[in-house]
């Protein structure tokens, strides 16, 4: 898809939609749908970006590999669980240790969440660019 109109736009929608896209994983971390909401803006952006040129180009603009983000993803999310099993809590329980600033172990969850819907898109975008 070699279209001049996408091509140009593309510029200027890769870098808003992923500002907008880490505004809402940070917005939504209290709450559920900020890592999957804004994973799903960050992958539409990207995927904006590389159909006018190509895989390679996507891969030359991500710094880890669509699958490796999953790996990634997953590993966040579920080691987000491990602190409340530590403290004698049910698994996934949020814990709060600096809620003045809102960090906790529901932002880890988030970001793992975040990278992994990344990556499950951007994956089936590589195959289908390939073909």
């Amino acid at each position: 898809m070699n279209s001049l109109i996408l091509r140009t736009s593309s510029k200027l929608v890769l870098p808003v939609a992923l500002v907008f896209s880490i505004y809402v994983l940070l917005r939504g971390h209290n709450e559920p749908g900020g890592g999957f909401i804004g994973g799903l803006i960050a992958a539409a952006g990207i995927t904006v970006h590389a159909l006018p040129r190509g895989r390679d180009a996507m891969m030359k603009t991500l710094r880890l590999t669509p699958k490796a983000m999953i790996g990634v993803g997953l590993l966040l999310a579920l080691a987000a669980g491990i602190p409340a099993l530590m403290g004698g809590e049910p698994y996934l329980t949020h814990l709060w240790p600096f809620p003045a600033a809102g960090l906790g172990t529901a932002l880890i969850f988030d970001v793992g969440v975040y990278l992994t819907v990344i990556g499950s898109v951007l994956t089936f975008l590589s195959f289908y660019l390939e073909s």
